[in-house]
Formats: C-alpha cells, structure tokens, sequence
C-alpha cells in the first residue's frame, strides 16, 4: 500500500461486485482500495474516515441509496465519484450529480481502463489539450478546410459522411468509422451506430417522449443516443474537458 498513489473505496451491497471492482482494479497498482462498504451509512462514515480520492459507488444500496449518499455529503465534499449499476437509465441523474463517470455491470476490461484513464487525468488536475486539427473536404470548386471545433456532429450516408455545421452539411467520402479513428481522440463520441457528436457541442441531454435519451446540441440539432451507448456518451458529456 506504500506504493499506492491514489486511495480508493468500493461501495456496493452486492460482495461479488465489490470482489470484481478489486480485481479489475489489481492491473493498476497506484491505485488501493481502503475500505468497501455495504450500504450508504456506511459509505458516509467511511467517507468522513478514510478521505479517499476515489470512490466506487453503487446507485441501488439499502436504506441510503447512492444519489442520496451524494445529496447528504454534498458533491463539493465528494472525492471523484464512479457510479456502478446494473440498469442504465440512471445516466442522466448521474451526469447531473457530477459523476466522473457510470458503469453497468458487468464491466469489461476495456471499459474500466477508460475510467481508469479519466481518473487519473482528473486526479492530476487535467492533462494538456489536444492541438486542433482541420478535415479537408474536396468540392467541386475546390475545397473547404473545416476546423474540427466547427462541426457540430456528423452522420453516415452511405459509403460517406455528412458533416454538419450549424445548419450547413458537407459530404466527405470516408467512412464513418475511418472518420472515428481520426476525430475520436479531439473529443467527438459515438451516439449511435451512425453519428459521431462533438462533445463539447452538447448543451443538454434529455428523455424524448418515447423514452429515449436524446443530445440537444448548440446548434440547435437533437441527435438521439442508442440504449448501448448511453452510459459511455453521458460519461463523456460530464467529463468534458478534462
């Protein structure tokens, strides 16, 4: 534990799940779990005690349930809070509770490395910003540089890709995957299978009237979020900028 940079509690009624967050958590050594807690008294006791820097929290606890665990202690005296449940419609709420981030159980091991990552770049107060980057898109007369911090979301139409800008569109022939693998890491996500959104474009996330949670973005446009995607886009919503 003398090695541990980061301290870490796991709060979950469920001893399995608490068990797995340990295991998942044995591939990075600077981080050490303190304590694990079976329900919310516990999870404030402990908070109040031990102090950790982070905490690994299920929504669904006896008595006191995660949301209130955050309402009694307040998120200003929270450390940095990784939601765990078993459902996903509490994205939203999460988000809203300033979460850093929210994972379904079961949680692969790609997915919390992720956490993981935007862990530490929150623990560290923040990593420098990646440089902008521009995508060229050819024209009949030419061609039109777009800065990546210009295009508000981009859609799949076919073998090519609609480029929106307010509400102006520029079709690029390339693939929505192949765009993914170059805007992904200048901070654009998937929403659904075919759409890329520019995080930092997103003002709001809601429940359309058919239960599905929708991207209100500056622009004005409304782009859904598929139920597989949910958690991860919400995440990185709230995580913006960090």
């Amino acid at each position: 534990m003398s090695d541990v940079e980061w301290r870490v509690v796991v709060a979950d009624d469920e001893p399995a799940a608490r068990r797995g967050v340990r295991q998942l958590l044995a591939a990075f050594p600077d981080f050490g779990v303190v304590d694990e807690c079976r329900d919310g008294r516990e999870v404030l006791a402990t908070l109040e005690r031990k102090k950790p820097d982070v905490l690994f929290l299920d929504i669904q606890m006896p008595e006191i349930d995660g949301f209130e665990v955050i309402r009694r202690r307040t998120s200003q005296r929270m450390p940095a809070v990784v939601f765990l449940t078993a459902y996903d419609q509490f994205a939203i709420r999460a988000f809203e509770a300033e979460a850093l981030d929210y994972l379904v159980k079961p949680v692969g091991e790609l997915r919390f490395a992720a956490t993981m990552e935007r862990l530490r770049r929150r623990l560290r107060l923040g990593a420098a910003s990646p440089p902008d980057e521009a995508i060229v898109v050819p024209e009949a007369r030419g061609a039109i540089v777009l800065a990546l911090r210009e295009i508000d979301w981009i859609e799949a139409a076919g073998n090519y890709s609609r480029l929106w800008t307010g509400d102006r569109n520029h079709l690029l022939r390339e693939s929505l995957g192949q765009l993914e693998e170059r805007v992904g890491r200048h901070g654009f996500a998937r929403a659904h299978r075919r759409a890329l959104v520019r995080i930092a474009g997103v003002r709001a996330l809601r429940w359309a009237d058919d239960g599905e949670m929708v991207a209100l973005l500056s622009c004005g446009a409304t782009v859904p979020i598929s139920r597989r995607r949910r958690a991860e886009f919400a995440a990185a919503v709230r995580n913006r900028g960090i």
